[in-house]
């Protein structure tokens, strides 16, 4: 016979049975717990809604509990292998697991016993009607299913009465988390082969999202019971669930991103919010330009200023890996017109180079200098070639063709000649360290005349605390307005190191004004360390300092930091500059 009762929208056809002897054979509705989920909870089903159990443990239907023999199977017949079909449940105590031993026959013993028994499939027996009896404790229904001659126990977990053993709301709700048990939406999430039909419970979804409650009770809310969700990943769409079914974070370097996406999408800012501080946690030089990428298409402010951070930290680390060359133009530019970055111009041109060969493969253009020129856009106006050495300039992008003849030539007057003049790129220096730039000034007071024969005019100093100068600021010409050449330094004085220089100009409008002079990259200073400031012009005479002052102190508005410096005499030829009176009267810096 058929069976005609079934637990959560599921049906199945019982099998002959071999009875042990002295038994009768007969037949009992059934129960399908053969294709069952977490904790024995039935896969989804087409077919009619099941009984409820009992709060008292038995599973009973009208009409499923006593089945006459008119009922019978239609395949149960001679011609089908015929023989009685019968199933058997029994529920044991939350606090007293089943026990149960197996005979030759596959008969069963012990109390409460919640198996299948899996019979000879060479059994046959006549039909007979029998009645499954139920009670506080336990109720009739376990499927018997032809299997190999010898008997099989299948051990399931009954899924009636679940709530007993779940103490807390929390638990409960866990436990329905994809689960079939009092579903009542599913969504296909994914597309093509990849598509999970995934079982859900709208007032759960509600609860935890604005979307979703949306979704299954505003105005506009839909009635079907299965929604597509071709845009998702079913992995990031399970972990949202977990999370709003449990508090459970379940993300990993393979999903955070989508899982992201996905919190994002429906609104739920906690899990965002832990997507956020896994990526924090895992962010390094190799991955930064990926997760900076990222953190602007999902509008992530916080996580894109750390990703600059670290890039600033570690830019060549950060422009070798391989992740770099996936950015979008809108991240490399974002990148290339930072004054933070750590790395000579040089390295940062043909990291520029590199991006724009892999962009031309993104658009299927042939790797011409034409087609780098036009991918790099605006990008090409961020890159600062006057802070490159005429022999960077000269090897590299003189010769790459992604700049005009004219952007050439004017960038090698820039490096040649004075006055010098005008280019189309930054000569700003760029910065390692974030903060605001900051000066002092060692003079109280400016005359005039100092003149220049080739001599450098040095000054020997040391500070309280780690800085970077950046430059010096220089008297001009009392003559009026006039173009200098000047070469910059900082000495080590202990290893006589050169740290940091620049040959360049710089032109001046004829008052007693000082005027900026910019090393091409920061220097390093170290608090206690003597080092010596160099600079070497070619010019009329200029004006100059007096009444110099040893020890001068710069303290930041913002915090209160102080800044000392302590000035000494460089001892050697020093075109006659002193503590008390001479050339360079400021050092420009960033803390």
């Amino acid at each position: 016979m058929r069976c005609c009762v079934c637990l959560f929208q599921q049906s199945l056809q019982c099998s002959p049975s071999k009875m042990a002897a002295g038994e009768s054979n007969s037949r009992s509705s059934c129960l399908n717990l053969s294709n069952s989920g977490p904790l024995g909870n039935a896969p989804p089903s087409n077919s009619a809604h099941s009984s409820p159990a009992s709060n008292g443990g038995a599973v009973a239907a009208a009409g499923g509990m006593n089945r006459s023999a008119g009922n019978a199977n239609p395949r149960s017949g001679p011609e089908n292998g015929g023989g009685a079909e019968s199933a058997v449940r029994s529920t044991p105590s939350a606090h007293n697991p089943p026990r149960q031993s197996v005979g030759p026959s596959g008969a069963t013993s012990g109390a409460a016993s919640n198996m299948t028994a899996t019979p000879s499939s060479s059994s046959s027996s006549s039909s007979s009607a029998s009645t499954a009896s139920s009670s506080a404790d336990a109720s009739a229904a376990v499927a018997s299913l032809p299997s190999s001659p010898a008997s099989v126990l299948v051990y399931r977990e009954p899924v009636y009465n679940w709530q007993a053993t779940k103490s807390t709301v929390k638990e409960r709700f866990a436990f329905l988390f994809n689960n079939e048990v009092l579903s009542d939406v599913h969504f296909l999430v994914g597309k093509g082969m990849g598509v999970q039909r995934i079982p859900a419970h709208r007032f759960a979804l509600a609860v935890g999202s604005a979307v979703f409650d949306a979704m299954f009770n505003g105005g506009m809310a839909t009635t079907s019971t299965e929604i597509e969700l071709p845009d998702v990943e079913p992995a990031a769409f399970l972990a949202l669930l977990k999370f709003l079914y449990s508090d459970e974070v379940q993300i990993g370097p393979e999903t955070v991103m989508t899982t992201l996406y996905t919190a994002k999408k429906y609104a739920v800012p906690a899990l965002e919010a832990h997507c956020v501080e896994f990526l924090k946690k895992n962010l390094r030089a190799d991955n930064a330009f990926m997760l900076l990428t990222q953190a602007r298409l999902f509008d992530e402010p916080q996580l894109a200023s750390l990703c600059l951070e670290n890039i600033d930290k570690n830019t060549a680390d950060a422009l070798a890996a391989e992740g770099f060359t996936d950015i979008d133009l809108d991240t490399l530019m974002a990148v290339l017109e930072r004054d933070t970055l750590g790395v000579r111009e040089v390295r940062l041109f043909g990291a520029a180079v590199r991006w724009a060969d892999a962009e031309t493969q993104r658009q299927q253009l042939q790797p011409t200098p034409e087609n780098k020129r036009r991918v790099l856009g605006k990008s090409l106006s961020l890159i600062r070639f006057p802070l490159m050495t005429i022999e960077e300039f000269a090897a590299g992008p003189a010769q790459s063709g992604i700049l005009t003849d004219r952007e050439v030539v004017s960038l090698f007057l820039h490096f040649t000649v004075n006055p010098k003049p005008h280019v189309e790129f930054i000569d700003r220096p760029r910065c390692c360290l974030r903060g605001k730039e900051c000066s002092i000034t060692r003079f109280s007071q400016v005359e005039s005349r100092w003149g220049y024969s080739g001599t450098s005019d040095r000054i020997r100093f040391s500070v309280n605390r780690r800085i970077f100068v950046v430059g010096f600021g220089l008297y001009g010409s009392i003559h009026g307005p006039t173009d200098y050449q000047v070469n910059i330094q900082i000495i080590h004085t202990d290893s006589n190191t050169v740290l940091g220089q620049n040959d360049t100009g710089f032109s001046c409008d004829g008052t007693a004004s000082t005027f900026r002079v910019m090393f091409k990259e920061p220097v390093e200073i170290l608090p206690s360390v003597n080092y010596i400031a160099c600079a070497t012009l070619k010019g009329p005479d200029s004006h100059y300092g007096t009444k110099g002052m040893r020890k001068v102190t710069h303290e930041a508005p913002a915090t209160g930091t102080k800044t000392c410096f302590t000035f000494c005499y460089a001892a050697g030829n020093n075109n006659g500059t002193s503590v008390e009176d001479g050339q360079i009267p400021e050092v420009i810096f960033y803390t």
